[in-house]
């Protein structure tokens, strides 16, 4: 059997697949991404395709970059489909879920490592930080709608922006667990340098070169001379440019390249807000981000059926599991959004609705192959059932959810537009 041409025939299946997958499981309680994972354990467990068995540890590199792609292709698209101008006051929500949420989310989740994982301290920062970010890969059923559809209540900016945001926040802590890790027992001479370099620098100069990229790009894609705009191409393949360079020029200078990419497309949506472009430019980066994401879930699928990570599973990492999903996102969303004006409803999906996913394994893979932690094994274990456990739920969960609030508040996004009367 020719493995190259299986593999292609394989490739083509699975996009088709991801293409026509929402369409079909629009009305359904059911999720995409629970769909790749059960495509990627079947295509890792037959035994006539090529597909490998793989264990993340052996192969950190291809991890930490595979996700970094699809996360920052994610983040840009995030960026883009937002329409409300960024503010102090209009952001509200999004402030309080980054600022009071996610500490609670690291601090709690590393003391249950510590507690009852019996991670070292080092390892239990690592633990909390690569789990409190919610994913913006696969938050995709609780996100705002495509640039000026007016798909953008409160829940699903909140959801959006708050994703977009935490990924670039949350590395901080993955870099403090990083220098606890490689300082001498019982020193603290990595916290000046952490809080000099790795916060105050690193998101000042993250935040700044993407504003700056984004807005220089902005006025290439709308504001010189007409005949010589990139808008005026109509490509949206223009957004994975937008993408790599804001990316790259970050990193370049030593800046976080995820709080670059999101900022940098709110900053190229602030130099036009109402051009039909941003529609194209959503569109394809919609397209390349869940054909990537198609690949490394089905990839996650393949790490799941290998099973030598999950043999670490045990009631340990259950509890851990349980606690963080049921309790630690629930609580903290709950906490950071008290003496908001929105209902019950609305804050609890909020609190509930934050997914983990693909930047987790980012985060992980990114420290695991720089610096040596205790019981990383346990750590990558545990990363991978919360992720899998919350796919599963969230997935099966958010559809009736959503619908559910929508209907409440008079929106019903699954009934089809009226037809126009042909007597008219």
């Amino acid at each position: 059997m020719n493995t190259y041409v299986v593999t292609l025939l394989i490739f083509g299946a699975v996009v088709l697949l991801t293409a026509w997958l929402p369409m079909a499981l629009r009305r359904v309680p059911l999720s995409l991404p629970i769909c790749c994972i059960a495509i990627g354990m079947a295509l890792a467990w037959s035994p006539f395709t090529p597909l490998p068995q793989f264990n993340p540890l052996e192969n950190v590199k291809w991890a930490e970059h595979l996700t970094e792609f699809v996360v920052v292709v994610a983040l840009m698209g995030a960026g883009l489909k937002i329409d409300r101008p960024l503010g102090w006051a209009r952001w509200m929500i999004t402030w309080r879920l980054l600022g009071i949420a996610m500490p609670i989310s690291i601090a709690a989740i590393a003391l249950l490592g510590w507690s009852v994982l019996g991670l070292g301290a080092a390892s239990a920062l690592l633990l909390g930080a690569a789990l409190a970010p919610t994913d913006p890969v696969l938050a995709a059923d609780v996100q705002v709608g495509p640039p000026q559809t007016g798909e953008e209540d409160d829940i699903r900016f909140a959801l959006t922006s708050e994703a977009g945001l935490n990924d670039g926040l949350s590395f901080p802590f993955v870099m403090a667990a990083m220098a606890i890790a490689g300082s001498t027992a019982g020193h603290s001479d990595w916290v000046l340098p952490w809080l000099a370099v790795d916060v105050v620098w690193k998101l000042a100069v993250g935040a700044g070169t993407g504003w700056i990229v984004g807005r220089a790009l902005g006025y290439l894609t709308f504001k010189v001379p007409e005949r010589s705009r990139i808008a005026r191409t109509g490509d949206g393949l223009a957004a994975l440019g937008f993408t790599c360079v804001a990316y790259a020029i970050a990193e370049l200078v030593h800046g976080y390249g995820f709080v670059a990419v999101f900022v940098a497309a709110l900053a190229l949506r602030s130099v036009e807000r109402h051009s039909s472009f941003h529609g194209e430019l959503h569109d394809f980066g919609e397209q390349i981000e869940r054909m990537l994401m198609m690949v490394l879930l089905v990839c996650f699928g393949s790490i799941v059926a290998e099973g030598s990570l999950l043999q670490k599973v045990d009631w340990r990492v259950a509890v851990v599991a349980v606690v963080t999903l049921s309790l630690v996102r629930p609580l903290a969303g709950w906490l950071s959004l008290m003496g908001c004006r929105h209902s019950v409803a609305e804050k609890a999906i909020v609190s509930v609705f934050g997914i983990r996913g693909l930047g987790s394994i980012y985060y992980l893979a990114y420290a695991s192959g720089k610096v040596q932690f205790e019981g990383i094994e346990t750590i990558w274990a545990t990363v991978l059932v919360i992720i899998l456990a919350s796919i599963v739920l969230h997935g099966i969960a958010v559809t009736p959810v959503m619908r559910w609030i929508d209907r409440r508040r008079g929106v019903d996004k699954m009934k089809p537009a009226p037809t126009p009367d042909a007597t008219d």
